[in-house]
């Protein structure tokens, strides 16, 4: 799940890296796109989650109808929110570029960008109802295999793109999106693939758990959309932020640029550990298992959790040290905002790691909401507004302004422990 989810955000680090060869201006056009195609993926990738908790209870049930069920459910949901989230793009995303890009070639490059990569978002639609069904049974080789394949497909094609190789047009920015809609496109059918010739899941179980797919498809709906509201919060209030971003100076914002997906990348090795931790919690849930038995095995998550976070600070510090080889054309204002970073990410992935530890144990057992309190009042309340003062008022040093990501997870860490220690968490189930 870690690989999966480093080569998901890795395919942004690579447009990023490509892309940065062609200066700050295309940079800042491809991380003002980024912001909105981010909040597409944001909110396939939550009702992925949610799905995930409910093939993972099945699974643990051993109810054969409820997984094939849960999967259809998932999918045809994911399908509407792509369809309804590039509606609403196409409807409103012009004037906020407008408003957000320095430039017109910048507002230009990334309208360019985000029409190629709503191939991305309707491939991922897919790919990502895929991922979760085969992540909730436990099987979490097939979605990193996917990647292994789709990755070199995105460097070879964006490569070929941005710089106008093998006789194709030169297209600078656009280019790294093709790259990413084709690689996109190749994953979502290596798994249709996989599950449709896969008879290890149960999916030929007959019937759905109510009389027909609509009762289940609403019970999947209504169960979906607290962890969903959840992680659509958190991909729009970084969405946000970057937009507000983007009025920074144009090294500074760049700087932010770059890091923000080596955050993501690295992060993900605390992410995975916790949705890990998720999904076996819901398995034990779905086969009666309660109290002593989860607390031997919140034990050991917990002791995974403090080792992936001192990982995930060792590459943070790596990061910075390398970047001089790693972007070798930056000015040297970017450098220095980049070094600026380091004590704040030293710090970040203890609390970031341990609040997700608590969350994604929560949401397994079905407390859904209170997760999704945590979360938006945190960033709505805190960050947010914070982020635009900074910005836009005080006009604060970079670093202040990339410190409230520590700061949000200070926020959060009280209320999310405070639960945990409390048990009743022990005894929840999740709905079939």
């Amino acid at each position: 799940m870690t690989l999966r989810a480093m080569m998901l955000y890795g395919t942004v680090v690579i447009d990023a890296w490509l892309v940065a060869g062609l200066g700050e201006e295309a940079l800042a056009a491809m991380g003002v796109a980024a912001a909105i195609g981010g909040l597409l993926l944001g909110i396939l990738l939550a009702f992925s989650n949610a799905t995930q908790i409910l093939v993972a209870q099945s699974y643990g049930t051993g109810r054969a109808e409820t997984l094939k069920t849960a999967l259809i459910c998932g999918l045809w949901i994911n399908l509407g929110a792509a369809v309804l989230g590039l509606i609403c793009v196409g409807i409103f995303a012009g004037p906020v570029i407008d408003s957000s890009a320095h430039t017109p070639w910048i507002a230009s490059e990334a309208r360019h960008y985000l029409i190629a990569f709503s191939v991305v978002v309707l491939a991922e639609a897919v790919a990502q109802s895929v991922s979760a069904h085969l992540n909730g049974c436990g099987e979490t080789r097939q979605p990193f295999y996917s990647y292994v394949v789709a990755v070199p497909v995105n460097i070879i094609v964006s490569v070929i793109f941005i710089y106008g190789y093998a006789g194709m047009p030169e297209m600078g920015v656009t280019g790294a999106a093709i790259g990413s809609a084709v690689s996109a496109i190749v994953r979502a059918g290596y798994l249709v693939r996989y599950i449709k010739r896969s008879t290890d899941f149960r999916l030929e179980g007959t019937g759905w758990t109510r009389r027909t797919i609509w009762q289940p498809l609403r019970r999947h709906l209504a169960f979906s959309l607290p962890v969903a509201a959840t992680f659509i919060s958190a991909t729009f209030s970084n969405s946000v932020c970057t937009l507000i971003y983007a009025r920074m100076d144009v090294n500074d914002f760049a700087a932010m640029t770059l890091i923000n997906p080596w955050v993501q990348v690295a992060g993900t090795v605390g992410m995975s550990w916790a949705q890990a931790t998720g999904i076996m919690v819901a398995q034990h849930l779905g086969r009666g298992v309660r109290d002593e038995g989860l607390d031997d095995f919140m034990r050991q998550a917990w002791i995974g959790a403090i080792a992936a976070a001192g990982a995930v600070a060792l590459f943070y510090f790596g990061i910075c040290a390398a970047s001089s080889y790693i972007y070798d054309d930056l000015q040297p204002q970017t450098r220095a905002a980049l070094w600026s970073f380091l004590p704040i990410l030293l710090i970040l992935p203890f609390p970031k790691g341990s609040n997700a530890i608590c969350g994604n144990t929560l949401r397994a057992a079905g407390e859904t909401v209170y997760v999704m309190h945590i979360f938006v009042w945190s960033q709505w309340l805190f960050r947010v507004p914070a982020t635009a003062i900074m910005v836009l008022w005080l006009d604060l040093p970079v670093a202040w302004v990339f410190a409230l990501a520590l700061g949000e997870e200070l926020v959060k860490f009280p209320s999310f422990h405070l639960r945990i220690r409390k048990g009743k968490w022990k005894q929840g189930s999740i709905p079939q």
